[in-house]
């Protein structure tokens, strides 16, 4: 039996983008099959933004196509520039104002989007490079 961690770092990093890719494609699957795609478009349009449901479906069929082809190794250093900036725009437009905590102190605060950044910087350095 192999020892704890089990894997070697190359397929770590590979389960670690998996595991993102799944996690941003169900955010946008989840929002179309809710129906809640429009309502996030409102929320948009009342924080100031021109044309807020548009952006609210590009945002979630970024995150439905994008999870798609990180899971697949594709556009990876794109991918995740555009799910950093989205979770960035995430923590200022909603999570800061809660807070660091997710759970707990507070609630509903940054503390994922920032660990989920964090996560994607790890994977978008991977780009091109040959880990053991």
């Amino acid at each position: 039996m192999t020892k704890f961690p089990f894997l070697s770092l190359a397929n770590w990093l590979v389960v670690l983008r998996i595991a993102l890719s799944l996690m941003m494609a169900a955010h946008g699957v989840i929002r179309i099959y809710a129906g809640t795609v429009g309502g996030f478009g409102e929320f948009l349009s009342n924080k100031g933004f021109p044309v807020g449901e548009l952006i609210a479906w590009t945002i979630t069929f970024f995150e439905i196509i994008g999870g798609s082809f990180l899971v697949f190794d594709k556009f990876k250093k794109w991918i995740c520039v555009g799910f950093i900036l989205q979770l960035f725009m995430g923590i200022i437009l909603v999570h800061a104002s809660r807070g660091w905590f997710v759970v707990g102190y507070t609630t509903g605060g940054m503390e994922y989007s920032v660990l989920l950044i964090l996560c994607f910087l790890l994977v978008s350095s991977t780009e091109g490079k040959k880990i053991k």
